[in-house]
């Protein structure tokens, strides 16, 4: 029963949204928190890794050392999971670098990149979820927060790291991670102009982009955004937030030609997205 209720509580995730989200005063310097840093750990056969069912859907935990990567929405979970089991039977820490998968193996250890800036964590898995369509990951609130993501659901690309990269430590990142945006609203409330980052506004490339809708809340774009992801998962690295004459506008592009883009926004219309095609020079 244990099992079942933290499989229901991942289930349960909203990614900061109404049900869930930030205590009202969270730790200071949380942007500091280290990385968890991977070690040989082994993954048991049965109890969080065996076969489950939730939703209507099957899932079938991996138990072997493979490779493992793939790119979908995060989303996170905060105070209304903080202090419960979670699938692995340890108790849930939002403001450790943790994070919830639905098949990969309890415990591992899994590379987390946000592709809007480059920005990469690495977290330990240690819990089941999200279930939500389109979504491959739930992270804890400092994962999140060191991503840039905790404005809500957001493109991410997963990698697993297996045990022959622990053993050869080449699992350390290679760079210095850009600038990390600290919050001081809410994840979900308006943003202020000087809030915006490198990870939710761009500055529109020349070529051929679709442009989904134009607001004054960077928060509404975002949400739009998870909307166009969930239609149609190729567009997730294509998709972005431009800031143009006051306001946040979400486009996917730059396409190689106007057939190309054309032919994404007759996908996207067939699942009820609207565009307008956008040709900046």
């Amino acid at each position: 029963m244990a099992l079942v209720l933290a499989l229901l509580t991942g289930c349960a995730t909203q990614g900061g949204g109404g049900r869930d989200g930030p205590e009202a005063n969270p730790p200071r310097n949380l942007g500091q928190v280290p990385d968890a840093v991977p070690r040989l750990e082994a993954i048991r056969i049965g109890g969080p890794n065996k076969p489950y069912e939730i939703l209507g859907e099957r899932y079938r935990p991996m138990t072997a050392d493979d490779a493992y990567a793939e790119r979908g929405l995060a989303s996170w979970y905060g105070k209304k999971f903080h202090g419960r089991p979670t699938a692995s039977g340890e108790i849930y820490n939002m403001y450790a670098m943790t994070a919830a998968h639905p098949t990969l193996p309890i415990p591992s250890y899994a590379r987390v990149r946000n592709p809007a800036n480059g920005r990469e964590i690495i977290v330990r898995v240690n819990d089941r979820g999200p279930f939500h369509k389109g979504r491959v990951i739930d992270l804890s609130y400092t994962a999140a927060l060191k991503l840039d993501v905790l404005r809500g659901v957001a493109p991410v690309e997963v990698r697993r790291i297996t045990y022959a990269e622990i053993r050869a430590g080449n699992w350390q990142p290679a760079a210095e991670p850009p600038p990390l945006f600290a919050p001081d609203t809410p994840p979900g409330a308006p943003q202020r102009d000087t809030t915006a980052t490198a990870s939710s506004v761009a500055s529109a490339a020349s070529g051929v982009w679709l442009q989904f809708g134009a607001f004054a809340r960077l928060d509404a774009a975002e949400t739009l955004r998870q909307r166009v992801a969930e239609a149609d998962l190729s567009l997730l690295p294509l998709l972005t937030v431009v800031r143009e004459a006051g306001l946040h506008r979400l486009r996917a592009g730059p396409f190689p030609n106007v057939d190309e883009a054309r032919s994404a926004a007759e996908r996207l219309r067939g699942e009820g997205v609207e565009s307008s095609l956008v040709e900046k020079r």
